[in-house]
């Protein structure tokens, strides 16, 4: 089990680190949102369910409106409780459609690191982009490392690279990514005005 150190609080990096479900719920909603609290909402969704991991059957069934309840907190576990505790449903129904409810099954069969992308762009709520740094953070802090991962990954998946959660393992890595994150926004803003 690795030892994250994504949402900077460690009862939220430790699920992270022991529940898949936790991690791709928590990908899920690092969107329009600060990421440590994106992150630090698996942790917040199971102290309100009452359990210590998160099962997709037991999110996939639960009643819709009840699910925007615990999202919706306080404090709410996204900027968008409604659409998120929405998404997160989806997620959890696919999950129990095609992987039996297991968010590892996902990654497990993958034969490389294309199918494994693919599988990833096919869960509600990632993207092309998320789903690279999805394929990053498997890659490079929980050893999910079919042939052809880094490569899948993009950029993402390089060694060294300071671009996104993947290469999070701390406070001063976590500055790093965000200032990264800062250049590529006044790069788009620069590039905009020309």
């Amino acid at each position: 089990m690795p030892t994250l150190r994504i949402a900077q609080d460690p009862a939220a990096d430790d699920l992270l680190g022991r529940d898949p479900l936790a991690l791709l719920i928590g990908m899920l909603l690092d969107q329009q949102f600060p990421m440590e609290r994106a992150f630090s909402a698996p942790r917040l969704l199971a102290d309100r369910l009452g359990v210590d991991t998160l099962d997709a059957g037991q999110l996939a069934g639960t009643d819709p409106e009840e699910l925007t309840r615990l999202f919706q907190g306080p404090p709410a576990l996204h900027r968008y409780p409604g659409s998120m505790a929405a998404r997160t449903q989806d997620l959890c129904r696919l999950l129990v459609e095609r992987y039996d409810g297991r968010a590892e099954n996902l990654w497990t069969g993958a034969a490389d690191g294309k199918e494994l992308l693919k599988r990833i762009k096919e869960l509600p709520g990632f993207g092309a982009q998320k789903a690279s740094i999805f394929l990053a953070l498997l890659g490079k802090q929980f050893g999910v490392t079919p042939p052809g991962w880094r490569e899948a990954a993009g950029d993402y998946g390089q060694e060294g690279s300071r671009r996104s959660v993947a290469d999070i393992t701390g406070p001063e890595s976590l500055a790093e990514v965000r200032a990264f994150k800062q250049e590529q926004k006044a790069a788009k803003k620069a590039a905009a005005a020309r």
